[in-house]
């Protein structure tokens, strides 16, 4: 769904590529302000618990640059990177039973104890700039805020308003918190963390889902702002989940590759290989009824060029065998449907009448 939802910017769930399916990006947010118009005005209703660092320092600056009014409602929580987001706006408004946090940057290193030295000079880099961006929109002294976000600040409406971070708060009942796992916070409401137990909202559990189903492990993102001690480690259920998910890919890329059928038909064995999610029994199958690189080309049988993809080579003979192929010209009669094997079946007869 569009993140621009009659003409206001609505930012709920997870800053950045997210878990749940709920969430929004800074590319998203990029198209939206251009679709809306730079210079009119718009009101951007964030209900976050945040996420990456980099989708919500890029949101910012962009509600920032927008010539035309920023109104933000923080709907229900605008927390780390959101609450970041928040500082954008023109005038902040803070429902009635909603909540703003503020805090550290925290990031993930392999490696050697300077790699870990590294990223602490990143983390405290961002932190810095962030601490200048909400004592800026505060009025508060850089220091107290620095402060604050070491300490993990969760704010009411009215504390909001009080300290500068919200110019004003409404009776306005708040929105159910977006999904986000609130455990990964030192400090956050019980009744959040509690939310997050009951509706299994677990950043671990994700991460392993989506690395279990990857055919290839996905390289650390950018820093994600959650506490240290969470993210200090990963979990080995996490890392067990993306050695299985390797594993199962180099499984399935050695049945193909090795296969008696792929003998003579290594190219497009390579091609179902790497290039599809085929799964390895029916790759195999399709390469059994495959001809092979050696077979001589009839009368009826096109050879194949060297720059052909096996999907273009497939088309061409279909169109030279008079078949019906998808996106042809009409001629009156149903289009056929067909499939691999029924390329290589028509191919198979036409052979033979030509014989």
């Amino acid at each position: 769904m569009s993140v621009l939802q009659n003409g206001e910017l609505v930012l709920y769930g997870f800053v950045g590529e997210n878990f749940w399916d709920v969430g929004f990006t800074a590319k998203e947010v990029v198209e939206a302000l251009a679709e809306h118009g730079r210079d009119n005005d718009i009101t951007v209703r964030i209900n976050s618990g945040g996420g990456y660092v980099d989708d919500g320092v890029a949101i910012y600056n962009a509600l920032a640059a927008h010539k035309g009014k920023v109104t933000v409602q923080v709907d229900s929580i605008a927390a780390s990177s959101a609450s970041l987001i928040a500082m954008a706006g023109d005038t902040i408004i803070m429902l009635d039973g909603s909540l703003m946090m503020i805090h550290d940057p925290s990031g993930i290193t392999y490696g050697t104890a300077d790699d870990h030295e590294k990223t602490g000079s990143i983390l405290e880099k961002m932190a810095s700039n962030m601490a200048s961006i909400y004592a800026e929109r505060s009025g508060n002294p850089v220091e107290d805020v620095r402060q604050a976000m070491k300490d993990e600040l969760w704010l009411t409406a009215d504390e909001a308003v009080e300290q500068g971070y919200a110019d004003e708060s409404q009776s306005a009942k708040a929105k159910a918190v977006a999904a986000f796992d609130f455990r990964v916070f030192a400090n956050a409401p019980q009744r959040l963390t509690a939310m997050s137990k009951r509706k299994n909202w677990s950043l671990a559990e994700a991460s392993a889902r989506a690395a279990a189903t990857a055919r290839q492990p996905r390289q650390p993102r950018e820093p994600l702002m959650t506490d240290k001690t969470t993210a200090a480690a990963p979990s080995a259920e996490i890392e067990g989940a993306k050695a299985e998910g390797a594993k199962a890919a180099q499984a399935r890329i050695k049945a193909i590759m090795t296969a008696d059928a792929a003998k003579g038909r290594e190219k497009l064995a390579e091609h179902f290989a790497y290039e599809t999610e085929m799964t390895a029994e029916a790759a195999i199958a399709a390469l059994a009824v495959a001809p092979t690189a050696a077979a001589a080309p009839s009368e009826e049988q096109e050879p194949q060029r060297p720059s052909d993809s096996p999907e273009a080579y497939a088309a061409r003979r279909t169109a030279s065998a008079g078949l019906a192929a998808p996106g042809g010209a009409a001629s009156g009669k149903p289009q056929a449907k067909l499939s691999a094997s029924d390329v290589y079946a028509n191919r198979r007869k036409a052979v033979k009448q030509g014989a």
